[in-house]
């Protein structure tokens, strides 16, 4: 099990906080299929943002499975701290703070990994941030901001010295983005520096994966990223394999359209009518990314403009697989 501050995970695997993905639904999907630890998408911790329509979405913790882990983003200490404040006050239990990610618009704010070529701004806004609340404050990095200067061990050090509770570590730096293959020797070496838990992040696609980059990072956990995207349930069948190494057999081609036909009825509740439509369209995009005909569906799906349409459609594609199941 993982322990964050006074909360025992039940398991090892955690979704990681990504923007424009893991909203509610998709935070309360994975819960449900067994993710030990859900966390929000990025929130500016910018005041004048607060009352936005989409800090507000981010900020729903309503039906939250918890503990409720929240992601704050910026780079002015004091505002980083009062922004903790402020959704603490509003049921988060865990504050985690963004300094991984690598967009350009986050960067040029000098927040998100952009951070970590400042050692002195991060120490003072960790610092800010676990003195303004009494709730276990975590934290994702990258491994530094470009392959020649790597300094994820200093900031982990840092971090630690700060107060934080658990550090998620993203095997890439600032400069890669997303680009080529996620390392995890500097991941290795940040476990072996720190003594509070290090959740290892990049390119963990399924459980044989997750246990492999277990076994060479001696790392606490692992954080499930883009691998999660229409696969709600891989979380759950990572930490079952981590356990009792064996694989929960994934839900079959009707399942999973059934979980996806849920999935948009719940987007559409959550976002209303007009967002919800175009929130759905890169879901179902992911969830038929695996079928022959993707393209052409999702071309398909991405014409219709109602909620019922969506639905109508999902229901359609359900509706032609048990038949050609049925013929089979």
């Amino acid at each position: 099990m993982l322990q964050i501050g006074p909360y025992t995970l039940p398991n090892r695997v955690a979704l990681a906080p990504m923007a424009g993905i893991t909203d509610l639904p998709f935070r309360k999907l994975c819960a449900e299929f067994g993710a030990g630890l859900v966390v929000s998408e990025m929130i500016s911790s910018n005041p004048r943002l607060r009352r936005s329509a989409k800090t507000q979405s981010r900020s729903r913790h309503d039906d939250e499975i918890a503990p409720r882990s929240i992601q704050i983003a910026g780079y002015d200490p004091e505002q980083m701290a009062e922004s903790a404040r402020y959704n603490v006050e509003h049921g988060a239990q865990i504050i985690d703070i963004n300094m991984g990610c690598p967009a350009k618009k986050v960067c040029r704010k000098a927040a998100g990994s952009a951070l970590l070529a400042d050692e002195a701004r991060v120490k003072s806004i960790l610092l800010a941030v676990t003195a303004a609340v009494d709730v276990p404050v975590t934290l994702k990095i990258r491994t530094g901001t470009a392959p020649d200067t790597k300094n994820g061990v200093t900031i982990a050090r840092i971090a630690e010295d700060a107060g934080i509770a658990a550090l998620a570590v993203h095997g890439r730096t600032r400069a890669c983005a997303f680009k080529g293959h996620a390392e995890y020797d500097t991941i290795a070496a940040i476990v072996a520096a720190i003594d509070i838990p290090v959740l290892a992040n990049g390119d963990i696609d399924s459980p044989q994966r997750a246990a492999a980059v277990l076994a060479d990072t001696g790392a606490a956990g692992v954080m499930i990223g883009r691998a999660a995207q229409g696969q709600p349930w891989l979380c759950g069948q990572i930490a079952v394999y981590l356990d009792t190494g064996m694989t929960p057999v994934a839900p079959n081609a009707d399942q999973q359209l059934h979980i996806l036909h849920r999935h948009v009825t719940q987007l559409h509740h959550f976002y209303g009518e007009f967002t919800g439509v175009r929130v759905a369209r890169k879901h179902v995009g992911w969830y038929l990314s695996s079928r022959m005909d993707a393209r052409a569906q999702r071309n398909a799906f991405n014409q219709l403009a109602l909620p019922n349409e969506q639905l109508h459609y999902i229901e359609r594609l359900s509706s032609l697989h048990t038949n050609e199941v049925l013929a089979a």
